[in-house]
């Protein structure tokens, strides 16, 4: 086949209409060969001679999109050395767009040299794809901070099951993209779905040889691909389209695009693992490998290798992946899985490191919404609050702390107040803001909101692991029975808790995050690490009872109150300024309605707050400059085990007040009950009463 020098940049495939640029980078390899695979499977090989700064390249004429590829590369097989280069292998290119196929665990795909070149090549392949897309009028809904609620989702878990939807389309791009999933989304009040990963992922053999499967997807191996069985037209490149058209619908709909991405490992696991791509292509560059023993991988993900962070072409790599998403894909941020890996530039964690820098300085990343679940399992690796003022951070602390008040854990008002006020001991201290801290109860890793009260320990059988998998500290409260039971008490019990916990989460000051289905009362019946459940056990099941109906009305009404009033979703924290009749921003009280002291907040026994978020007293202006004015809002909260009598605050912070939430009840009370201020209020076991001032 007749070719040309071609470019050394842009990496990757790049069709121009009349051809394909190829491009890889490998500074070990000795010679590239690209080979082409047609549809009967046969391939045709080119050598790539063209090398600049380790990038080898070519240009090939009539080569269009839908045509599938791979590399192979010639070079060292040392691992004493860190190198794992094997010709044998059809490998991925880190770059591809789109990737046909899927693998099976077949023992060829392992990393060790070959004695039979001829021998099986992995069944997925890199495929080129065609940039062109009628993006139309799409816009980013570029939504503030302060305005956003993130709802966390699974394109099949959300999707699988939805009766509204064509079964052709289920679990699909194309599924999210429809008219039902868009209403429910909206209707709820979301402003952004975080999709748990898309990136192309692979397949675990030990998991396919007991029956189940890879569902969350934490298993990269393609950083530019949308992942090929999420697409219900094809995997010759319709993914791509079909991804696009999902995002365009979703932001005429008002909703942001938030992508859960996976930077910090690939699927090719530890040197017992396939080599697919990158360790067939340059093992030392693209990997972190101890220092005294290369022949192994410096692992701090619990996945077997990490990514090394320090090489500029690995970072290359995640920025042009960054940008390709943004640019050609549309998203709108992007969730980064153990992020504390990113910043591991040799051993210790700094948020320094070249990642953040090249983040920063970048004009198109820079400009996202960029969140990091701020740990890893390696030292040093829990830094909640320590990212740079550009990210914005899962909190975790925020999690734990609800999570022990309203399961009854002792000396938990302190550290309750910070985070419902934003966490501002966590994030001010660099002059971050509330927007800085993800606030969430549940997400994917973990009990559903429902298995929260429902369960005190995991039950994990189906995963077929012994029991040995997931989290055993989940901060968890059954209510009194484990799992399912016709116990009415229970069950009432159970049901005031979730709206006890969505209450809290809704009107805290931050950024809220819904784990997809918790509005519906979801249950995964006690498993808490549901990554291998690709069934009925995880999906959404939309047949609702009427106590899910109640749920979702509940959320619905909790998300509304939220969007409607500002003090409920400040830009900046509370700093005690005063309105014009002397009453701060945020006043602490005691049940008998004096104001909290200092020696209040050391009792541990204590288990009921009020707290007064005075509107008058805003002083952050709106986005046209012009002063914020709010209602006020009462927020009373009893994680006591009894009901209490709350006596509301004197007259000068408010002569009368109405109750918009109670979650004692089934639905919220608004305008239904109107109190005094020389009055007390009966506040039910484990409740929250909610009041405007009248």
């Amino acid at each position: 086949m007749r070719t040309r020098p071609g470019r050394s940049y842009p990496l990757g495939a790049t069709f121009d209409g009349s051809g394909t640029n190829f491009s890889l980078f490998s500074e070990v390899a000795e010679r590239v060969e690209l080979a082409l695979i047609a549809d009967d499977g046969s391939q045709e090989c080119v050598d790539l001679t063209e090398v600049d700064g380790n990038v080898w390249h070519g240009y090939l004429p009539g080569v269009g999109a839908g045509q599938r590829y791979g590399f192979r590369v010639h070079g060292p097989y040392q691992p004493d050395r860190g190198h794992r280069c094997n010709p044998s292998k059809l490998l991925l290119d880190p770059y591809a767009k789109a990737i046909d196929g899927r693998l099976d665990g077949d023992p060829s795909l392992s990393g060790y040299r070959s004695e039979h070149p001829d021998e099986p090549d992995t069944t997925m392949l890199s495929v080129v794809t065609d940039p062109a897309y009628d993006w139309g009028d799409d816009r980013a809904p570029d939504l503030a901070y302060h305005h956003t609620v993130i709802y966390e989702a699974h394109v099949r878990g959300l999707t699988r099951t939805h009766p509204d939807l064509p079964e052709e389309i289920r679990g699909s791009y194309a599924a999210i993209a429809h008219p039902a999933i868009i209403e429910h989304l909206t209707a709820l009040g979301i402003t952004a779905i975080e999709l748990m990963p898309v990136h192309q992922f692979i397949q675990d053999g030990h998991l396919l040889e007991r029956g189940l499967s890879n569902y969350w997807g934490y298993n990269t191996i393609g950083f530019f691909a949308p992942h090929n069985a999420y697409s219900s037209t094809g995997t010759r490149g319709e993914q791509v389209t079909e991804f696009k058209s999902m995002v365009k619908a979703l932001h005429a709909a008002g909703i942001e695009v938030i992508l859960d991405v996976v930077y910090n490992h690939t699927a090719e696991g530890n040197e017992n693992g396939p080599t697919l791509s990158f360790r067939g292509i340059d093992n030392a560059a693209y990997y972190r490998l101890v220092d005294e023993d290369p022949a192994h991988y410096f692992d701090t993900t619990g996945t077997g290798n990490s990514l090394l962070m320090r090489h500029p072409n690995v970072l290359q790599l995640i920025m042009d992946s960054l940008r390709y998403w943004v640019t050609d894909m549309h998203v709108d941020g992007f969730r980064f899985d153990l992020a504390a890996t990113l910043a591991r530039q040799f051993h210790e964690v700094d948020k320094l490191s070249a990642f953040f820098d090249l983040v920063q300085q970048d004009p198109v990343i820079s400009q996202v919404k960029l969140i990091a679940e701020p740990w890893d399992i390696g030292e040093g690796g829990y830094q909640v609050g320590l990212f740079p003022p550009l990210w914005s951070e899962w909190n975790g602390r925020y999690r734990d702390t609800v999570r022990d008040f309203w399961r009854g854990a002792e000396a938990t008002l302190p550290e309750l107040a910070s985070r419902l006020a934003g966490s501002s001991d966590l994030y001010q201290h660099d002059r971050r803001r509330p927007l800085a801290s993800i606030n969430f109860i549940t997400a994917h890793d973990g009990f559903t909101l429902r298995d929260l009260v429902s369960y005190n320990d995991k039950h994990n059988d189906a995963n077929a692991e012994d029991g040995n998998d997931g989290e055993t500290t989940n901060n968890s409260w059954n209510c009194g029975a484990e799992g399912d039971t016709d116990d009415r008490t229970v069950l009432d019990l159970r049901a005031r808790q979730q709206r006890n916990l969505l209450t809290t989460l809704l009107l805290s000051q931050g950024v809220p995050m819904i784990a997809h289905g918790d509005e519906l009362g979801r249950t995964q019946h006690g498993n808490n690490n549901a990554y291998c459940q690709d069934n009925e056990l995880a999906w959404i099941n939309w047949e609702l009872d009427q106590e899910q109906q109640d749920l979702l009305d509940f959320t619905r009404g909790l998300v509304r109150l939220r969007h409607h009033h500002p003090v409920l979703r400040r830009r900046r924290f509370f700093h005690g300024e005063a309105d014009t009749e002397g009453i701060a921003d945020l006043t602490w009280f005691l049940p008998d309605g004096d104001r909290m002291q200092d020696s209040h907040w050391r009792w541990e026994e204590a288990r009921a707050i009020g707290v007064l978020l005075n509107g008058e007293a805003i002083t952050e202006p709106d986005d046209q400059g012009e002063r914020v004015t709010d209602d006020s809002f009462l927020i009373l909260l009893n994680g006591h085990h009894e009901a209490i009598d709350f006596h509301l605050p004197p007259k000068e912070f408010g002569e009368t007040w109405t109750v918009v939430i109670d979650t004692s009840a089934f639905r919220d009370n608004e305008g239904q009950v109107e109190l005094k201020a020389t009055g007390a209020v009966r506040i039910d076991a484990r409740s929250i009463l909610v009041l405007i001032r009248s």
